[in-house]
């Protein structure tokens, strides 16, 4: 484990260590944001302008893919996503259970059924391996989520039912790769999204769908701007009204200059967390053989969670609970339809045993060497 330094032992908390904080990171890059806001206010176009066009290339190109479609929200851009691919209703979606409820919301939205497969208990991602035997006839997607940051083996998922379109929900993944291609690139779609917290996040809410496809590309951006198609008034299919704005668009095209370095910053501190837990009863996130873990969350599995979390907060520790009810047992989908193509075992036998540590790339040795010696202490280890 890191050295801690003296006196960091059984000395109690100097200062509050949040489980997650954007201010550090806008802080540093402020004078950006506010040349990013001057650059939008004076121009009077304040929808699918300059600045979301130059974010849309810069994205696709951060994700080598040829498009980028700027979207209002994730979830926005997953429904968008499933409409494009031609989901509709009767129509059956294969995804997870342990995700944000968004991911099965926008499978409702469009009218399908959720069908719900069990996980990897390692990584939390769909496990590839109980892919083919929840495919039937009625299957027209999959929708793996990229959980905590790490890539779902998305090869593996698409030799399993090679004819199914995948739409990736990567909304935990911004810079995440499998086997050297970025997350985005990944399946025919990809839905982001730029939620103020997330690796890549804006300054309010945010979306995004990434394609290689001209098709889909055309699609969405005729889906997110009420069903036109260049022309104003000529509505030609039911549409919605789900831009990304140029201010988030500006903004985000500041952070994303910054994203490299962000995701060095998380998986430095993962690494010392890593060093600290060692010994420990407490598994901490699998390793990313296949590719980059860009920590979104510092997903653990610990033993006695509750009592470990109210130490922790004791010892001025923030941390948080990360979908701590799986999706199909929602009030939600009580009387939405949905289907489990198998026991989920594994997704449950997660949920009482998940905890975030605190995780952003601005989090000083200091700070995450407190938060490993508290969970030592908890646990007793030396």
């Amino acid at each position: 484990m890191p050295d801690s330094g003296p006196g960091t032992r059984g000395s109690g908390p100097s200062t509050t260590i949040p489980a997650e904080d954007v201010t550090r990171w806008h802080a540093r890059i402020a004078d950006d944001l506010r040349a990013a806001f001057e650059a939008v206010l004076p121009v009077g176009k304040y929808t699918l302008g300059v600045q979301l066009r130059a974010f849309e290339e810069e994205y696709a190109a951060s994700c080598d893919t040829a498009h980028a479609i700027g979207i209002s929200s994730g979830t926005a851009a997953l429904h968008l996503g499933l409409r494009a691919l031609g989901v509709g209703p009767g129509d059956e979606v294969i995804t997870v259970p342990n995700t944000y409820v968004a991911t099965a919301f926008a499978i409702t939205y469009v009218g399908a059924t959720p069908v719900f497969v069990d996980v990897d208990p390692a990584t939390a991602n769909m496990d590839p391996g109980r892919v083919a035997a929840a495919v039937t006839d009625r299957t027209r997607a999959i929708v793996p989520v990229h959980m905590y940051g790490q890539c779902v083996d998305v090869d593996a998922v698409r030799a399993a039912a090679p004819e199914i379109p995948v739409l990736e929900d990567a909304a935990h993944a911004h810079g995440a790769t499998l086997r050297g291609r970025r997350a985005g690139s990944l399946g025919e779609l990809a839905a982001f999204s730029f939620y103020p917290s997330k690796v890549l996040g804006a300054l309010g809410d945010g979306g995004l769908l990434t394609t290689s496809s001209d098709d889909f590309d055309a699609s969405v951006r005729q889906l997110r701007y009420m069903g036109q198609a260049g022309t104003k008034h000529e509505h030609l299919v039911l549409g919605y009204q789900e831009r990304l704005d140029e201010m988030q668009a500006a903004f985000l095209r500041v952070k994303l200059r910054d994203l490299e370095d962000q995701i060095a910053g998380r998986r430095r501190v993962a690494a010392r967390y890593g060093a600290w837990l060692a010994g420990t009863p407490v598994t901490p996130p699998a390793h990313d053989v296949t590719g980059r873990h860009v920590y979104y969350m510092y997903t653990v599995l610990a033993p006695r969670r509750e009592d470990l979390r109210a130490f922790l907060e004791g010892r001025g520790i923030g941390t948080q609970l990360i979908y701590p009810k799986l999706v199909p047992d929602q009030g939600a989908y009580a009387t939405s339809p949905w289907r489990a193509a198998d026991d989920l075992s594994v997704a449950r036998s997660l949920v009482p045993r998940l905890l975030c540590l605190p995780m952003f790339a601005e989090l000083t040795d200091e700070e995450v060497d407190r938060v490993g010696r508290a969970v030592r202490d908890f646990y007793g280890v030396g």
